[in-house]
């Protein structure tokens, strides 16, 4: 009997092999080119408008008054200003309901890396703005900088000088860079998820 179950287990573990290593192989596209995870955050991903980087957007919402569109984004940018990975300098700077505008001011944590005895963050601070229009959202990201490793030895940076396509990217432009690329990474996504989530409350 044991010997029965020992020759099973030789015959089932090639096939679990198999399986586990097609498993961590790339991903191809349709087209048969092998899938690079990192390709969103490649070149163009932050675009740059006279000589400052700025993430903006259009957001659609067919139906809503700018009135409607401005009562919506205030209360979802005076809701972030009060999530718990924000600084107290976060704040509403501007909220002119008449203009259609508002500007928000944020300090928070852009965690990288969080698990036993490894916590790899930094403090990002950009300027999110907000023009509310009859049926559409602009929406810019911009003013960005980091503070990192500030409890021990704290350092400044621009995103014009640390997450451009000349300083988030390698030389060959087909991978991130070693440090600064992981700050291009999370900044992309955060910036992702706040015009996504923008989008779903003026179309939901």
């Amino acid at each position: 009997m044991l010997k029965k179950m020992f020759i099973a287990m030789l015959v089932l573990l090639p096939m679990a092999a198999i399986a586990q290593n097609t498993w961590e192989m790339p991903e191809e596209t349709p087209d048969g080119k092998v899938y690079n995870p990192d390709q969103k955050y490649l070149a163009g991903a932050v675009p740059v408008e006279n000589d400052k980087v700025v993430f903006s957007t259009t957001i659609n919402a067919p139906g809503k008054s700018a009135a409607e569109i401005y009562d919506i984004l205030l209360a979802q940018m005076t809701k972030m200003v009060k999530e718990k990975n924000q600084f107290e300098q976060s704040r509403i700077v501007v909220a002119e309901k008449d203009k259609g505008s508002i500007c928000g001011y944020y300090q928070e944590w852009l965690v990288f890396k969080d698990k036993a005895l490894v916590l790899d963050r930094t403090r990002l601070m950009y300027n999110l703005m907000v023009n509310c229009q009859d049926g559409k959202a602009e929406v810019k990201m911009t003013r960005i900088y980091y503070l990192y490793d500030e409890e021990r030895q704290p350092t400044t940076y621009k995103a014009e000088e640390w997450i451009t396509d000349e300083y988030g990217l390698k030389k060959n432009g087909k991978k991130l860079s070693r440090i600064s690329g992981k700050f291009r990474r999370k900044t992309i996504d955060r910036k992702d998820y706040i015009f996504n989530k923008f989008n779903s409350l003026l179309n939901k």
